[in-house]
Parts: structure tokens; C-alpha cells; sequence
């Protein structure tokens, strides 16, 4: 029932594919299994970890409070989009390209990707840091959800390696975000641009 959106996540003004976009895609909530259909095809296509989905969640989150805006029917898709983009270049160490996802969604083009990319960063403030506390939060709010509804939870809580990596990866990620938005944040731009970020050093704290 909300009206809080943006353009740049309407389906109907950035469809993801040539089908046409129902009259009633705004109103209509989707079933469950349309979520979950669209993304384990991303992940599965992608291969993304089971990690990269707790990132995701993250994000998510972080945008809907950055950004005062609502996920709903008009906008879901493109909005789990951004996030799964930018997580899985944050977290996982063989990162997905953004014209990598345009062979999965063959028909949305690398400027749009890129655009919506922008907007996802410049929205979230360039706040792509996530600490350790902050994956353990979700990770056991996860794990507690899947425990009330009698579902398993087989992903293990994240090593005290894999932990400071995430930590050391984001920020790393979110200073090279923001040189590149200092720099030359144009309308093509993206993290692609980030070259080499995965060998680079970092220093924990």
C-alpha cells in the first residue's frame, strides 16, 4: 500500500525483460515462489554462497532505512537486484560483473545495471561496511526464523577468518566506492571498475 519508491526501481520505467509489465504490477503482490524463483536463478546462475545472501540482507535493510523507501510490487525485483549485485562484489571472492547479470537477464542492458548500481551506493551513503556483530545479527535472527517454522538452517555461523576477511573486504570495498564517487561518479560507471580489489591488502583493526 505504500507509495514510497524511486523511478530508478520501477519495473515498469527499467523493465528487466522485453515481456510486457502486467497493468496491475503495482497493486498485485508476488506468491512466494516467484521470489524465491527469481532469486535462486540469480544466485544459482551466479553462483553465489549462502553468505552472500545474509550480505544481501543486509543491504537490503540498510536501503529501506537510508533511503525512506518501501519494497512492494513496482519495485522488488530491481531493488533485491542492487542488492544482490553489490554483495556479491563485496563478499565473494570469484565476483559477478555487472554484464555477467545481463547474461543471466539477457534483456536489461549494462547501463542500466550500472545506473541502478549508482543510485543503490549513492542511497546507502556508501555504507557497504559490514562488521562481523553485524552478519552474527542476522545470521542467528535467520537461524531463529527458520527455527520457529520448522525449517533447517544448514549454513554455519561465519569462522573468525572468514569473519575479519568480510570486514576487512567491505571496507576495502566501501573506500574504493567512494574514491571512485570523488572522482568520477558518471551516469556508465560501476564497481566493475574496481580492478585487483579482491588481492588488495587490508589492514584489520
Amino acid at each position: 500500500d505504500s507509495n514510497r519508491s524511486l523511478d530508478i526501481f520501477d519495473e515498469k520505467k527499467h523493465p528487466l525483460s522485453r515481456e510486457k509489465v502486467p497493468d496491475d504490477y503495482s497493486v498485485v503482490d508476488p506468491e512466494h515462489k516467484l521470489i524465491y524463483r527469481f532469486i535462486r536463478t540469480l544466485f544459482s546462475s551466479a553462483q553465489l554462497t549462502a553468505e552472500c545472501a545474509i550480505v544481501t540482507l543486509v543491504y537490503l535493510e540498510r536501503l529501506l532505512t537510508y533511503a525512506e523507501i518501501d519494497i512492494c510490487p513496482s519495485n522488488w525485483k530491481r531493488i533485491v537486484l542492487g542488492a544482490i549485485l553489490l554483495a556479491s562484489k563485496v563478499w565473494d571472492d570469484q565476483a559477478v560483473w555487472n554484464v555477467d547479470y545481463c547474461q543471466i537477464l539477457k534483456d536489461i542492458t549494462v547501463e542500466d545495471m550500472n545506473e541502478m548500481e549508482r543510485h543503490f551506493l549513492e542511497l546507502l551513503q556508501f555504507n557497504i561496511n559490514v562488521p562481523a556483530s553485524v552478519y552474527a545479527k542476522y545470521y542467528f535472527d535467520l537461524r531463529s526464523l527458520a527455527d520457529d517454522n520448522n525449517l533447517s538452517f544448514p549454513l554455519e555461523p561465519l569462522s573468525n577468518k572468514r569473519a575479519q576477511k568480510l570486514e576487512a573486504i567491505s571496507r576495502l570495498c566501501e573506500d574504493k566506492y567512494k574514491d571512485l564517487s570523488k572522482s568520477a561518479m558518471r551516469r556508465s560507471m560501476s564497481a566493475d571498475n574496481m580492478v585487483g580489489i579482491k588481492n588488495s591488502q587490508a589492514v584489520l583493526s
